[in-house]
This record gives structure tokens, sequence and C-alpha cells, in this order.
């Protein structure tokens, strides 16, 4: 079974000169000699270091009193959350799927071995509360690679306690570059490791020209963009590189991730498309259909959790006397009957061949484009078109639903709307970066114009749900009235946004005439 804990560390040069005198660090009534820990750690990585290109860690160690797998994800500079599972000689099947993402079908294999003695000390107040351990680590370093070298040093860790202030460890911090300790120039013994022990070669030149004379796609993916067809890359470069991070989050289930990694497939499929001109589309529709049916099998439970919370939000908005019958019973039932998939079914797909075959393609898409002519072309014509065609087709999806009267036709009409102006909002977002201010105030105007329209069709779906609910009451005697009451509220919302959508729409065709 594994375990998360939140790493809030510094760490620091030493010159085997030992551990400054703590005690004068405000806060700190004692140090306390901890002893000594013997400490064996293998790390892992594929051949082709991705694990490390990623800036993730996993290691088996020995020796000290959390002995086991450990799986470090950056969370910010200093902090890392560690995922623990117990001591085993195979890798734990938990730890595998939080790293497959990035690994795929490439064997995992020791890299380095580190074996430091830590001798401890921990820091605690007058109550003796711990506030932070600190180590001062001697490690040898091997790599285990052919013709790896070896490195040894001195370093001190600063980890702060659980629950501990982060504060604190500045005033640590001022303590020990007061006696000299400096900062550490690795963000890890690993990173020191790697660098130290690396086999000598030959120091690499820079990256050469295809034979037809273009960069590699390895020189142009770290090249400023140039062309509609760089700036297409980037944005595209940057949705991939967010579903392969954001894949261990979702199995992690951490708060937003399976919302953030549905947005990714959106934001790319939706480039995809608008983009048409920039890249071979018989060769990026079948990605697209890949990566609608992964925003699919995504939003199988979210879709429905955003609908649950938002009937919830309107019963507990209700006054008592409004509420009549087993409404939040009738609802939590309603709420598990409709609920279409499951933690262990995400886990499933992620798991996938078709899922890890999309990646490999997302890959292959960025490192070798379909790019058609007009990806040479200057961004500030291709891609302005481009997002001036969007914008077209919104105009008249939403100029078509101020068109109908209030109902089912008109319903639509706006829900088309909204889908074309995330569309549009997503390729204003790829042309920012070279068309400026215009692209960056379309992107806010569509955001806005989609939250509007959202909302409407948030209010269609709800009312759905209530008739539903109500049949579901009326036909087991109960009482139907609340629901008719959050019926009248959702009608009520709908006709406000519809209200607002004129003169919202002129503000927006003002802006954009400017």
């Amino acid at each position: 079974m594994a375990e998360t804990k939140r790493e809030i560390e510094r760490k620091y040069e030493s010159d085997d000169s030992g551990l400054p005198d703590l005690t004068g660090v405000p806060g700190v009534a004692a140090v306390l000699d901890k002893g000594v820990a013997e400490l064996d750690a293998t790390y892992y990585d594929t051949a082709d270091a991705r694990l490390s290109a990623a800036s993730l860690t996993l290691r088996r160690r020995t020796g000290g009193s959390d002995e086991g797998w450990h799986l470090k994800f950056p969370v910010a500079p200093g902090v890392r959350d560690e995922i623990r599972a117990p001591l085993s000689d195979t890798l734990p099947r938990a730890l595998a799927g939080l790293i497959r993402s990035h690994v795929r079908d490439a064997e995992v294999a020791p890299v380095v071995r580190l074996r430091s003695a830590r001798d401890v000390r921990d820091l605690v107040d007058a109550e003796g509360r711990l506030l932070a351990e600190v180590s001062v680590d001697a490690v040898r370093a091997d790599r285990l690679t052919a013709d790896g070298g070896s490195a040894q040093w001195t370093e001190i860790e600063v980890e702060l306690a659980d629950g501990g202030d982060p504060d604190f460890l500045d005033k640590v911090d001022k303590r020990l570059r007061k006696a000299g300790v400096r900062p550490s120039r690795s963000a890890s013994k690993l990173a020191r490791a790697l660098a130290e022990t690396e086999p000598k070669r030959k120091k690499k030149g820079r990256p050469k020209a295809r034979q037809d004379g273009k960069p590699t796609a390895a020189a142009s993916a770290s090249a400023t963009p140039v062309t509609a067809g760089d700036h297409v890359l980037a944005y595209l470069r940057a949705q991939r590189d967010a579903i392969v991070q954001l894949d261990p989050a979702v199995r992690r289930d951490l708060p937003d991730s399976v919302h953030r990694m549905r947005v990714a497939t959106r934001r790319m499929r939706s480039a995809l498309r608008s983009y048409a001109k920039v890249l071979d589309r018989a060769a990026t529709d079948p990605i697209g259909e890949e990566l609608k049916w992964l925003a699919g099998e995504l939003g199988v439970d979210r879709d429905q959790e955003v609908l649950t919370d938002r009937l919830t939000a309107a019963l507990d908005a209700l006054p008592r006397p409004l509420v009549t019958g087993p409404v939040r019973n009738r609802l939590r039932t309603w709420a598990r009957a409709r609920s279409g998939g499951s933690r262990r079914r995400l886990i499933a797909v992620l798991d996938g061949k078709r899922y890890l075959a999309l990646l490999d393609t997302l890959d292959r898409l960025v490192d070798e484009p379909p790019l058609l002519a007009a990806a040479a072309g200057t961004p500030e014509k291709v891609l302005a078109k481009a997002v001036r065609k969007d914008f077209g087709q919104v105009a008249a999806l939403v100029e078509e639903a101020l068109s109908q009267p209030p109902g089912a036709d008109r319903d639509l009409a706006l829900h088309d709307a909204r889908k074309k102006a995330k569309r549009t909002r997503y390729s204003a977002e790829t042309a920012a970066p070279a068309l400026g201010g215009p692209a960056a105030d379309l992107v806010r105007l569509m955001k806005s114009l989609q939250g509007l329209l959202g909302d409407h069709q948030d209010s269609v779906m709800t009312r759905e749900a209530l008739r539903d609910l109500a049949a579901q009451a009326h036909a087991a005697g109960e009482s139907a009235f609340t629901y008719g009451v959050l019926y009248a509220r959702e009608e009520r919302r709908a006709e406000l946004a519809e209200a607002a959508l004129p003169e919202a729409w002129e503000t927006i065709g003002a802006a954009m005439e400017v």
C-alpha cells in the first residue's frame, strides 16, 4: 500500500567541517542527536533517462526509518511529494503505474547507487515538538551503467517537520549561511550523482541539420518559434506535455487533475482542427478522434459530478419550507445510479494499450509533424487568418441563436456557439505569443462568452435532470414540489443568461472592430 508524504527541504554543501551550532536559531530550544543511519539506495531510470528528464526520482532504499520504494514528484522549488511503498525485490505495481506515461514500455533499470552515512539531529521547540530534521550526509555515488564513475561528497540536508511552518527553514538558512555553509548547486543527490559520475565523452555539438537542410526535431523543439508552424507545434507540444505530466496526478486522484487533463486533450484537438492549413488533416483527424475518445473517458464521471454539485448547491440555497419529501436521499440515489464510471475504470483506461499508443502518436506528431506549405508562412498572416475564421463562425452561430425564439432550437444554437467559442479561445491562445495583444484580448473575450453560454447550457442540463428526478419522485409517491421550485429557478437563470447575451455580444463585436 503506497502512502504520500509532502517533503519540504533544503540542501547545502559542506566542506566536512560538520554542522554549525543551531541552538541559536529562533524557536529552537534543543538540538537532539539521533545517531548515524547507514542508507543504501539504488536509483532507477530508463536507458534514455526519461524519469530524470521529467524531474522524477525513483529509488529503492534500505536502512533508516523509511526504507522501501520511493517515487518523488516535484511540486515547487525545495518541495516534493514522496510516494512510498513497502520494500520488495521488484518495483511495486502502484509506483509502476505512476511512471507509465513517462516510461511507456521502456524497461526501468538501476542507474546509480548511493550509500550514505547520515548523522541526524532533531531541532525541537521548548515543548519538545519537532521543528525540522537536520542531517549531515557523507555520500558515495557509483554509476551502475557501463563506463560509469564514482564520486564522494558531504552535504547538509534540512527537512521541515510534517505540518511545520516553511518560514522556519529561512531561519535555519540564515544561521547556516552565517556559518559559511553554501546552498547546494544540485537539486538532489541523484542530480549531483548523475553529473559527477557521467562517463567521459566528447562534448556535444550543435544539433545536426537534416540532409534537406531543415533543423532536426530536437533542434526545432528548443528553438524560438518563428514560423506559423513553429507556434502551432509549440502549443501542441505544451498540451502533449500536460497530458503526460497530469497522468500521475489523475492516478493519485489529486484535485482538478481529471478536469485539467481533459482540457489539455480538448485544446490539442481544437488546435488540430483550427490549424488545418498548417497540419495535414489526413494525418491529424485520426489523432483528433483518439483525443475525443480520451476526453470522453475522462469525462465519464466528471460531468455527472458537476451536475450533482450544482443540484446540491441549489438545494442547499432553498429555504427549508420549500424542501418537501426525501429530496436529498432521492438526489443521492439518482447520482449513484447515473455514475457511469469509477476510479478503477479510469485507471484501466490509463493502463490500456489504446491510451499508451495515443501517447506515442502524440510524440510522433510533435517530433515529425505532417506540415503543409502554410506552416512556413508568417504567423501574422497564417495564424491570424485561422483565428479570424474561427471567430467568424462564432459570430454566425451567436447571431443565429439570437434570431431564434426561446426554446429547444435556441438552446441547441447557444450550445453550438459555446463550443465554437471554446475552439476560438484555444486557437487564439495558440496565436497569442505571435500576435500579442489582439489575440490575448480575444482569449479573454471568448472566455467571457464561454462562461455566459456555459451557464446557460448548465441550466439546460440541470432542468433535464430535474424533470427526471421529479418523474422518479412522482412514481414513488413522493412530492415533486421541490423539483418544480428548482426547475423554475434554473429556468430563470437561463433567461438571465439569454437576456445578457445581446449586450455581451455587442461589446465583443465592438472590441473586435478596434
